[in-house]
């Protein structure tokens, strides 16, 4: 089953009332690009709410200024500035409710940013004047704690959650069990769990395998494994991974969400992780080629003699 849903573009073109500007990159220190876009969307005629933390900078007026959770319940799509960091940040915030987004590049890599600021205009306009865009459903992973039968913390991830030590790089012992079966035990720094979102990330780094989104696969990959018969494992999308620990391990472990979001641990806890009943909607340019993304991105592309 896919894990990729495009969603038809000609109802929700005329669904596109209520506009929210989000994000905020590091290096945009006088938010140009924010003020412009208000601008340009409120002479469009759409209602345009700002992440309130930009809009306060830009002294905007109260009722242009939202939370990230007003402008998912208010807002029909959502335009995000900045890197790959911005977009997971929001995501993660935005997933559950029923809102596209879109990404303006202001980051280095921008897997998940596809408008180019340079022609932020004309393709913006393509996709509101013309409807030239479709939408692309992408699942997110659901991390669980679990404390002697109670779930204690949880969050989402759209690339990965990591499990490691908290404070030092230290070896960890612990115990994987795919649907409640036992499939295999592990000595190594730590365990990435990546979606295919998440697979051109921090998993590709650790040598994890390149997922393309379509797939309902989820990846396991051990962080400088003890063994050299520990490899990466592409598991079907609905599995659910429990993670168990030797009581030996450093007395403070921790499971990251997209290193931005921290859940710390002791050993004794079990770690839960699964398929998000959430969905990240992503909406791409009418030319949008993942494989293009990925070979530009990544490199693999060869100057024509």
């Amino acid at each position: 089953m896919s894990t990729t849903h495009l969603i038809d573009n000609k109802t929700l073109h005329n669904s596109f009332h209520t506009i929210g500007l989000v994000g905020c990159p590091r290096n945009d220190v006088n938010l140009q690009m924010h003020k412009n876009l208000f601008q340009w969307l409120s002479e469009k005629g759409y209602q345009v709410l700002v992440e309130k933390s930009v809009g306060e900078r830009l002294d905007l007026p109260a009722q242009h200024l939202a939370g990230l959770d007003e402008i998912g319940t208010r807002a029909q799509l959502a335009i995000v500035i900045g890197g790959d960091g911005n977009m997971l940040g929001r995501a993660r915030i935005l997933a559950k409710y029923d809102i596209a987004l879109i990404g303006i590049n202001r980051g280095n890599l921008g897997f998940l940013t596809d408008i180019d600021p340079k022609n932020a205009y004309a393709q913006l306009e393509a996709c509101l004047d013309r409807g030239e865009f479709f939408v692309e459903e992408r699942f997110l992973l659901e991390t669980a704690i679990e404390r002697e039968g109670q779930i204690i913390a949880t969050s989402n991830a759209v690339n990965e959650a990591v499990i490691h030590p908290a404070k030092i790089a230290h070896m960890i012992d612990f115990h994987v069990y795919i649907d409640d079966k036992l499939a295999f035990s592990q000595r190594s720094d730590g365990l990435i769990i990546s979606t295919p979102t998440g697979s051109t990330a921090y998993s590709l780094s650790a040598g994890g395998p390149i997922l393309t989104p379509q797939l309902n696969a989820i990846a396991l990959v051990p962080m400088f494994p003890h063994t050299l018969s520990s490899r990466p494992l592409v598991i079907d999308g609905e599995s659910k991974i429990s993670i168990r620990f030797a009581d030996y391990n450093t007395p403070q472990l921790e499971v990251g969400c997209d290193s931005q979001v921290a859940l710390p641990f002791p050993p004794d806890d079990v770690v839960h992780i699964y398929k998000s009943k959430h969905k990240l909607r992503l909406l791409h340019l009418k030319n949008y080629n993942y494989y293009n993304v990925l070979s530009t991105k990544l490199g693999w592309l060869r100057n024509s003699a």
